[in-house]
């Protein structure tokens, strides 16, 4: 659905998008993460048309998306800060966008204002910020758009609503093959609904793999060895930490790699368990050198 290859921006001296290339199949949902000035939202105004690249290619659907109005017909944007008319209403907003989105449904449109339980008549401006959020999703949904692209689209939102969310989405994945590319802070709950992640820094997509690929080469270990035992030199080991004999180590490899090598040092214990995304982003962005720090104030 999507295919970046070279995708390259400059503002000014500064390089935002270096050299990326990222791929997301049809019918995925695809969490973007990275940390905060790695160039997600820059990379989302290239997909969602906003911007046109310096050098690269961005396809969409197999065709350029900038100034290409069929394509963006069939894309649907809802950005982190909700766009609105300053006098709109929910439904103004909704007719505005039927005006722009051929597929617009209004019989889904009903059915999503009763499931948030809004009243269409209610400015947009008088809504707190999750209620907003709620509003450009059912908005956005009843577009039928082939991509939806959202960034932190539960921001705001209470636990109930979240799931709201989440259920309309994957419903709509699994029932019309819609692809989704979400860009979220909230690793947790991209673990949740992600089948593809791509993990960005500094402009470049430093990595891209489905979720259980990314959980597969990466292994957290809890391991207590005998007097005298020692851990394979071979072994790839980005974070230890531990106290006494039990050891809690982070190392890439395969869990099969990871097992067999460490069970030639007799371990009294051995525990392997799966990372969360949260840990692999953190240890896939340098390891240690990117995790919390103790400060002194």
């Amino acid at each position: 659905m999507i295919k970046a290859t070279n995708l390259t921006k400059y503002f000014g001296d500064f390089k935002a998008l270096d050299e990326l290339n990222m791929t997301v199949p049809v019918g995925a949902i695809y969490g973007l993460v990275g940390p905060n000035g790695a160039g997600k939202s820059t990379l989302i105004r290239h997909i969602t048309g906003i911007m046109r690249e310096d050098s690269g290619q961005l396809l969409v659907g197999g065709e350029e998306i900038f100034e290409n109005a069929w394509m963006k017909a069939g894309t649907a944007y809802i950005p982190d800060d909700v766009f609105f008319f300053t006098q709109a209403t929910i439904k103004d907003m909704a007719n505005f966008n039927a005006g722009l989105y051929p597929r617009f449904s209004r019989e889904r449109y009903e059915k999503l204002l009763k499931a948030f339980s809004l009243d269409e008549k209610v400015k947009m401006r008088s809504l707190s910020k999750g209620m907003q959020k709620q509003a450009a999703f059912l908005i956005a949904a009843s577009c039928c758009p082939r991509l939806l692209v959202m960034d932190e689209p539960v921001d705001g939102l209470d636990p109930v609503m979240r799931r709201q969310v989440w259920s309309i989405l994957m419903s709509d994945v699994a029932e019309h093959g819609t692809t989704v590319l979400v860009s979220s802070h909230n690793l947790r709950e991209l673990e949740d609904v992600c089948d593809h992640v791509g993990i960005m820094n500094h402009g470049k997509m430093l990595l891209e793999r489905t979720l259980s690929e990314l959980q597969e080469n990466l292994v957290k270990v809890q391991l207590a060895l005998p007097d005298g035992g020692a851990i394979p030199d071979s072994l790839d080991i980005l974070s230890r930490s531990g106290t006494g004999r039990l050891n809690t180590l982070i190392i890439r490899g395969s869990r099969e790699e990871v097992a067999n090598s460490l069970a030639t040092a007799s371990p009294l214990f051995m525990d392997l368990v799966p990372l969360s995304l949260e840990e692999i982003f953190i240890y896939e962005l340098g390891g240690e050198d990117y995790e919390v720090k103790d400060i002194i104030l």
